[in-house]
């Protein structure tokens, strides 16, 4: 068995799309990035790319590339599912938390669930993902950005 943690974080700003967990949500304010700064998938791929003993994200879809610019960040996790599949790696499990004070979240985490469950081939309950604020305080409750982290379990297939 083995374990990854991944954290991400993007400024809150206007005209952007607001996307999390694959899912556009409506809100007065997007997160900048260069891809769709997806932030839980972000966390998600970096737990996992981490878990395997293969990297960063940064390592694989660069800022610098324009390949990689405004691109759905699912898309991406499609590819660090294949380099799992490539390096004999199942996932067991993902469990990633979304921290933003606002919009509120819960009417959209089944579908960010299904979307990172179908993006990797693994079944809805693999996936956990939860939405908290931080009750005003630091950067994510003055709603300058959002962070998330996520921590994931990988099976090494002999």
């Amino acid at each position: 068995m083995r374990i990854g943690m991944g954290y991400d974080v993007h400024k809150l700003v206007k005209n952007r799309k607001l996307i999390l967990g694959g899912v556009d949500i409506p809100y007065d304010f997007g997160l900048l990035g260069h891809s769709d700064a997806d932030v839980v998938v972000h966390a998600i791929m970096d737990g996992l790319l981490g878990a395997a003993g293969l990297g960063d994200i940064g390592k694989y879809f660069p800022d610098t590339d324009s390949q990689y610019k405004d691109i759905s960040s699912i898309k991406l996790l499609q590819q660090v599912g294949k380099l799992l599949d490539e390096h004999r790696y199942r996932i067991e499990n993902i469990d990633a938390t979304i921290i933003c004070q606002n919009p509120k979240l819960a009417p959209y985490k089944d579908e960010m669930i299904k979307n990172v469950a179908d993006a990797l081939n693994i079944v809805k309950n693999q996936v956990c993902i939860k939405a908290t604020t931080e009750e005003g305080l630091g950067f994510t409750g003055k709603g300058l950005g959002i962070a998330s982290q996520a921590i994931v379990l990988l099976q090494e297939l002999f």
